[in-house]
């Protein structure tokens, strides 16, 4: 696309050096800068784009985006919000493949992932070509890329949307995160539906207080957003935006909504329960264990109907969904234990896949579970005592330290173990912690190993390492037995 054509599409202050050049690519990471690119510069978290703006133009890059003018002899768009411009022009650059598909938003602090799986399996089920986007990845036409951000930036955001355009997808299913929102990522996407799932405590290490991360979220059902809104009215933010949101659809089990569910029953291997759909009434099992997922299943059915599929249809796509990787999984059992790993990274998401758990478990409920180094430091003693409070017993490790040291962040969780409880034990090494547990277990016993569910690395000093915990697992439980079947056989 030629630089003039894309100046047309796009709000900019000024254009310095203009030349008519030829935009082939564009992007913001200075070390993936390719010849033809389109350069974009802002400030963003610890780094400004417009100091690596030279090495772009060094690797290829044709032209910037800048929110200053800058030394460099080029083609520059200047602009008051480098961010918002980058959306905008990945938007025109691409065609517009946003405007070709029925994209619904999934935001809330816990349950966006299985909730965006249960919505795709349903769309599956009623042959509808779907893609999802979000925290494990992006699936679409036999496609998988691995996971990087929740809510990917613009440029290759839209990128991945013109493929799908491409690969014949009617329906997209993403997790809108609240940074994603604050940084205007999604901004120009008009959603077909957005769906809020929950509000409790996360990401105060950005937002400082939980008013500004409430704002950050509520961008999702500003006006001409989305077209309809599916809330939680159970949750006292999602029933304040419905006083200032139109066509809202709710679903709740506490207070009245246009989606219930009675006759719940519940187990380890999941749950059944009559659904009131709009007044439509249906038997659904769900192979995921706790209420939690009775909710996010009810967001997902509730999204369906409004966008025209049937009951059974809806039902179909929730009982054909056997599991969404590391979301309260169980992933082994030993010696009548049974262990599970969750992505619980929260107070309220720790909170509820305990208590699912503790519902069931004949024996002792021990918990393993760290929390983030570089992040919301007040949740971590919030989640020690909740831990201490439910669980039997809590081995306290590692989890994603980053730049911190991991026993300062493990002390401060144990400040709302101590007054609790002395079950604990502390062990930094979180595959050492999950072995220690393990040898902890006998029948009736349950595991519950919480924070990365099916992450993949540990990051430990700006380094991802290796690591995911169901392997740690199975390897343990691998080494375990070929060594009692080797002293046997000797």
């Amino acid at each position: 696309m030629l630089l003039g054509n894309l100046l047309k599409e796009i709000t900019y202050e000024s254009v310095k050096n203009y030349m008519d050049v030829e935009i082939e690519g564009i992007g913001a990471d200075s070390k993936h800068a390719m010849s033809g690119d389109l350069f974009f510069c802002f400030k963003g978290g610890e780094h400004d784009g417009h100091d690596f703006a030279a090495e772009a133009v060094g690797a290829g890059a044709v032209a910037l985006v800048t929110e200053r003018e800058l030394p460099i002899p080029v083609p520059q768009i200047l602009v008051k919000d480098g961010r918002g411009a980058a959306t905008q022009i990945a938007a025109a650059f691409y065609g517009h493949p946003e405007k070709k598909m029925k994209i619904i938003g999934i935001t809330g602090t816990n349950g966006k992932t299985t909730t965006a799986h249960m919505l795709a399996s349903i769309l599956a089920a009623a042959g509808k070509v779907c893609g999802n986007i979000g925290t494990l990845g992006i699936y679409y036409a036999n496609k998988e890329i691995s996971p990087d951000l929740t809510t990917p930036d613009p440029s290759f955001l839209y990128r991945v949307f013109a493929d799908m355009v491409q690969s014949g997808v009617e329906y997209v299913v993403m997790e809108v995160s609240a940074h994603a929102l604050y940084f205007g990522k999604v901004d120009g996407i008009a959603f077909e539906i957005g769906v809020y799932t929950n509000f409790t405590e996360d990401h105060l290490d950005f937002f400082k207080t939980m008013e500004r991360y409430a704002e950050a979220k509520a961008r999702l059902f500003t006006e001409n957003r989305c077209k309809k809104a599916v809330l939680n009215f159970d949750d006292a933010e999602c029933l304040r935006l419905a006083s200032i949101c139109e066509n809202v659809s709710s679903y709740a089990l506490e207070n009245p909504a246009d989606v219930f569910a009675v006759d719940i029953r519940e187990n380890f291997e999941g749950c059944r329960y009559v659904i009131n759909l709009f007044d439509e009434l249906y038997d659904i099992r769900l192979n995921m264990a706790g209420i939690h997922n009775v909710y996010n299943s009810m967001a997902a059915a509730a999204c369906a109907k409004l966008l025209g599929i049937g009951l059974p249809s809806i039902a179909e796509g929730l009982s054909s969904l056997h599991r969404v990787s590391g979301r309260l999984e169980r992933v082994a059992g030993v010696n009548g234990a049974d262990i599970f790993v969750d992505f619980a990274h929260t107070p309220d998401g720790l909170e509820k896949s305990l208590t699912a758990l503790k519902r069931h478990c004949k024996g002792r409920l021990i918990c393993v579970f760290g929390c983030g180094g570089n992040r919301d430091e007040l949740k971590r003693p919030i989640m020690g005592g909740i831990s201490a409070r439910l669980a039997d017993f809590s081995v306290l490790t590692s989890d994603n330290p980053r730049y911190e040291d991991p026993f300062d962040i493990i002390e401060q969780i144990e400040k709302g173990v101590r007054p609790v409880t002395d079950n604990y034990v502390i062990v930094v090494d979180r595959e050492c912690a999950i072995e220690y547990a393990m040898d902890m277990l006998k029948k009736g016993d349950v595991l519950l190993i919480a924070g990365k569910g099916g992450e993949e690395y540990q990051e430990i000093m700006g380094v991802k390492h290796i690591y995911s915990d169901e392997a740690a697992v199975k390897n343990f439980l691998h080494s375990k037995f070929s060594e009692k079947d080797s002293k046997h056989e000797s």
